[in-house]
């Protein structure tokens, strides 16, 4: 009898101490991570710390009319067009390659950005979030001397990028993104191989759907800001199911990292400026485990 009043003092004690856990909750801290900081992986035409999920595919159609400045002559630019057709598919839940094509100097390019930090709040405090940008673009236009002795190399050419944003309200995001460009051959001697550029781009909600979204990449290497100009965009994102639809203003007519980052010519005082639309669709690969 002895053994048994023991065994169900035990059990009480344990019942009560259970109710006490409940009353009073779990107390160990949890990490709760940010999300969609921007809608899409880009703001406008530049990269945003967003990835397609791990087994996601987004087929990204990018378009660009002509300049407004044409006229009514060519319809203020609807008459003309410049096309990217791209492939972004998430390996893992950090880790996103691309491929795509681009009718502006009939550019191939590939890239692979790499999730290093995300903004999170509770057991794990971190302010910001921080992806990695790598791409490699090749150039398959005709030599334009194919009299002189050419290099496959010669059309290569590279973008690395930092990309550091931060979330500040379900409302507001905000991205800064330095910049390097190398390419392999430049016009002439006195152009720079290597080109530095800083980005800055933010996103403000207007309803749970629509987001208003800006984008300026400022040029740091004198000699190439000499000779072009900084990119600056303008637009919405829209999002309707499995598509989000980017609509947008800018002075850039290419849409990949090396030419709208360091061959930008348009001018918005002078009315050099693009008409352009994304749209995105994605479609599921393979599901993640739960």
């Amino acid at each position: 009898m002895g053994i048994l009043a023991l065994i169900l003092l035990l059990l009480s004690t344990v019942a009560q101490s259970q109710d006490l856990f409940d009353l009073f909750g779990d107390d160990e801290p949890t990490t709760e991570f940010a999300f969609a900081t921007f809608k899409t992986t880009r703001i406008v035409n530049g990269q945003s710390v967003e990835n397609p999920p791990f087994g996601e595919l987004k087929f990204v159609i990018s378009h660009h009319f002509g300049s407004i400045n044409n006229g009514p002559y060519n319809l203020w630019g609807l008459d003309q067009s410049t096309i990217r057709l791209g492939l972004e598919y998430g390996l893992t839940e950090r880790l996103a390659i691309a491929v795509g094509r681009s009718s502006f100097e009939k550019t191939f390019d590939g890239f692979a950005k790499y999730k290093l930090l995300r903004q999170s709040s509770g057991a794990m405090n971190m302010p910001i979030s921080v992806s990695l940008f790598s791409g490699i673009y090749l150039n398959s236009l005709e030599w334009r001397y194919p009299e002189r002795e050419n290099y496959f190399s010669s059309r290569l050419s590279y973008v690395h990028q930092v990309l550091i944003a931060r979330k500040f309200s379900n409302t507001l995001s905000f991205q800064i993104t330095p910049t390097f460009v190398h390419k392999n051959l430049v016009e002439k001697i006195a152009d720079p191989n290597d080109i530095f550029a800083i980005g800055y781009g933010g996103r403000v909600r207007l309803t749970n759907r629509i987001t208003f979204n800006a984008e300026y990449y400022q040029l740091l290497t004198s000699e190439t800001a000499k000779k072009f100009n900084n990119m600056l965009s303008l637009g919405f994102d829209i999002e309707t199911g499995g598509h989000v639809f980017q609509l947008h203003f800018t002075n850039a007519q290419p849409m990949f990292e090396r030419a709208f980052i360091t061959e930008t010519r348009g001018e918005w005082l002078n009315g050099d400026i693009f008409f352009g639309f994304n749209i995105v669709r994605v479609f599921t690969i393979r599901k993640p485990k739960l």
